[in-house]
């Protein structure tokens, strides 16, 4: 189709084009003819490509069957839950690897009697778990709930009933380090209770049974918290008919004594004596016993008394001696005074009579004053002894 065009305003982008009905048209520049201005016609060929046409069509319908093959062909699977093991108290759940088709995860939970019990880790790498602190013969139900951006599955309802304390079909045991001869009597022992042995320290492993420990398998059962318990206690369970405790059996924990001893006994050797002083307080005193503590305890204070009366003495002793003491020091300070003076009189030096004037004015009050000497005191010795 053939089709005859006037240019009207020619821009750098754009040009105008009038038809001859005289309708705008614009058209890119760039496909015009070069040298074209304001009044040329241009003659445009319009036609259809039914070859490009054909293979945009089949491009497009091969990019449909491509994402409906990656992301609508498959869905995710409900995943499916089931029991492994279940004990007295416990209960280990197992189920398959989630089926996630194209969609992403969001979260895979727990829920026990329709509660929710938990989150799983690492849904995507961990495919089982342990429910521990249940009661001893008592239904629940479980169920998983796996959440995805294709939508929300949960799988069916478990029913799992824990045992009671004469059913030992769930003991699950792996061995460490044992004599052959007591690995061979701990197996038939295993069987004969309905328990079973298993290679391998594992999820659902319940007791580990061993002579020594040390090796992979035993640090393993430790960094589990699987309790780690000696052959003894699988023969205790047969003998009693019921699972037992594991506090007496663990490896490190003190032996049972020889057959014919009782607890109490072992416990009384086990336990160091207490003193004799004690064990004589814990008893209640007799009425010659009271009489002898109380004459006891009189001639104590009496004893106590007399050592206080002593050491009053003691001190008013030492105190008068003190004293005596300071007035011998005194005195003794007195006459060495009066012999300084004596040996200093001769010549220009004061007479007695001064001196014994002066040591008055000393020792009296500081207010008195001593008489005036006369003026024929101290002027020649002659005089003095007239």
């Amino acid at each position: 189709m053939l089709v005859s065009l006037t240019v009207g305003k020619v821009d750098a982008g754009v040009t105008v084009l009038l038809t001859p009905d005289k309708r705008l048209i614009e058209f890119p520049s760039i496909l015009l003819p070069p040298n074209i201005v304001s009044g040329s016609i241009v003659d445009i060929t319009v036609a259809r490509n039914d070859e490009s046409e054909a293979k945009a069509e089949a491009q497009f319908a091969a990019l449909q069957d491509h994402i409906y093959a990656s992301f609508g062909a498959s869905s995710p699977s409900n995943p499916v839950l089931r029991c492994r093991n279940a004990t007295q108290t416990s209960v280990v759940l197992e189920w398959d690897p989630i089926d996630l088709a194209t969609a992403d995860l969001i979260s895979l939970s727990l829920y026990r009697n329709g509660q929710k019990a938990g989150n799983i880790p690492r849904p995507l790498h961990m495919h089982s778990t342990k429910i521990s602190g249940l009661a001893v013969d008592t239904e629940y139900s479980f169920h998983l709930v796996l959440r995805t951006t294709a939508g929300t599955l949960a799988s069916k309802q478990v029913v799992v009933r824990t045992h009671k304390m004469t059913d030992l079909s769930g003991i699950t045991i792996t061995t460490g380090i044992l004599p052959p001869p007591m690995r061979e009597e701990l197996a038939k022992a295993v069987e004969r209770i309905g328990a079973k042995i298993v290679d391998g320290v594992r999820i659902d492993t319940t007791h580990f049974v061993t002579t020594e420990g040390r090796g992979v398998p035993w640090e393993k059962a430790v960094e589990m918290n699987i309790p780690v318990v000696r052959p003894e206690w699988v023969e205790a369970c047969e003998k009693n008919g019921r699972i037992l405790g594991v506090t007496k059996f663990y490896l490190d924990a003190m032996r049972p004594g020889a057959p014919g001893t009782s607890e109490d006994t072992q416990r009384a050797a086990a336990t160091p004596p207490a003193p004799a002083q004690q064990a004589q307080k814990d008893l209640p005193e007799t009425p010659a016993q009271v009489g002898e503590n109380k004459e006891a305890g009189a001639k104590k204070g009496e004893e106590e008394e007399e050592e206080e009366d002593s050491e009053e003495e003691d001190e008013e002793e030492a105190g008068d001696g003190a004293k005596a003491k300071a007035a011998d020091e005194q005195k003794m300070r007195l006459e060495d005074k009066d012999t300084q003076k004596v040996a200093l009189r001769p010549g220009g030096q004061p007479s007695p009579e001064k001196d014994t004037a002066e040591d008055a004015g000393e020792e009296g009050e500081p207010d008195d004053k001593a008489p005036a000497p006369s003026p024929g005191d101290g002027s020649s010795f002659q005089d003095v002894a007239l």
